[in-house]
């Protein structure tokens, strides 16, 4: 999956005749790429723009510039017969279990929808696919007679990912599977979507606020900030040496068990600024301890350190010894590798 120069913007509109009178700005020039197999993990406050960038490569939404590719094609130019077949390649797993299946629909339809619409196989062969599906997630094949409000939400949740993998896609957006569950029941989706990963070569885009999932289960980790990435690299290594101060503030706010690691906390002033009217220059610099007069005026350009890519003027000029500006180092992980999270 290739994303270059992504936006998605919404129009407001006011007046008798609705006049668009301003833009939500809710992607703004993303890019980045996930290599085949590999999960990119997406971070950062709500409304930031994740799940809009997520479905936006689904084109779920109409994104309004930039390019999507997915294995070398063009998703935002497909249409029509073509857009169809690319959907089959490209599956969405949503943030309610609840809410994301049909009631009047029983497990078996749920999971056989797909396979209708792109007219794989005849009846027989679409039940056994379901059934061998439902038993890759966890679920008895007896199940399929069932209706979704006789499961539990972890079981709901499973039916979904059983829904999506049905087709045998290449590429899966994750869009926070997790948040709506209880905590035992967390580590054992994250564990299905591991295997299921490493057994069908999957590729992830997760999108979470969990920041201990999100390590354990991404090789890469981006950061989002009012619609922009802010800072990208390999998760070992974002999370060791995280160099934008919004990051350093995100990570610095996730509880620890570890008596060392407590205290830390990095203080956020303010509210996110509205989309709509973002700030000029960097546009975290409202809220960022470390901010100078060039973040008011100036937008960040991209710095890339040998694969850790940042949008920070501070961090620019700290490690490109110009200049001072005091960002805190945080204590690197040790050579055990990164924390398992708790029941996984």
């Amino acid at each position: 999956m290739e994303v270059q120069h992504l936006q998605k913007y919404f129009p407001v509109r006011r007046g008798l005749f609705s006049r668009v009178v301003g833009q939500v700005q809710a992607v703004d020039d993303v890019s980045f790429s996930i290599d085949e197999g590999r999960t990119l993990g997406l971070v950062g406050e709500s409304g930031c723009g994740k799940t809009t960038a997520g479905r936006s490569l689904l084109r779920l939404l109409v994104p309004t510039a930039g390019r999507v590719r997915l294995a070398g094609v063009d998703v935002t130019a497909s249409s029509g017969a073509a857009l169809r077949a690319l959907r089959r390649n490209m599956q969405i797993v949503f943030q309610d279990p609840f809410s994301s299946l049909n009631p009047r629909m029983t497990v078996q339809a749920i999971v056989e929808e797909g396979l209708i619409v792109h007219g794989l196989g005849d009846r027989p062969e679409r039940r056994e696919r379901v059934r061998q599906t439902l038993e890759q997630v966890g679920l008895e094949a007896a199940y399929g007679n069932r209706y979704p409000h006789e499961f539990s939400g972890g079981q709901r949740q499973r039916i979904s990912i059983a829904r999506a993998v049905a087709l045998n896609p290449r590429f899966l957006v994750l869009d926070e599977p997790i948040s709506a569950l209880d905590v035992s029941i967390q580590s054992q989706i994250i564990n299905l979507l591991v295997d299921l990963r490493e057994r069908f070569r999957l590729t992830y885009l997760f999108i979470s606020h969990d920041l201990s999932m999100v390590q354990y289960i991404s090789d890469h980790v981006a950061v989002m900030y009012l619609g922009q990435l802010v800072e990208m690299a390999e998760s070992r290594e974002l999370y060791a040496h995280p160099r934008h101060p919004y990051t350093q503030v995100l990570l610095s706010s996730a509880p620890s068990i570890d008596p060392a690691g407590r205290g830390r906390r990095i203080p956020l002033a303010g509210d996110v600024p509205s989309p709509i009217d973002p700030p000029s220059g960097c546009r975290f610099h409202p809220r960022c301890p470390w901010a100078q007069p060039v973040c008011r005026g100036e937008p960040p350009r991209r710095l890339d350190l040998d694969g850790h890519l940042v949008h920070c003027h501070a961090a620019e000029k700290e490690l490109l010894g110009t200049g001072d500006y005091g960002l805190p180092q945080r204590r690197t992980l040790d050579e055990s590798g990164p924390s398992q999270p708790a029941g996984l």
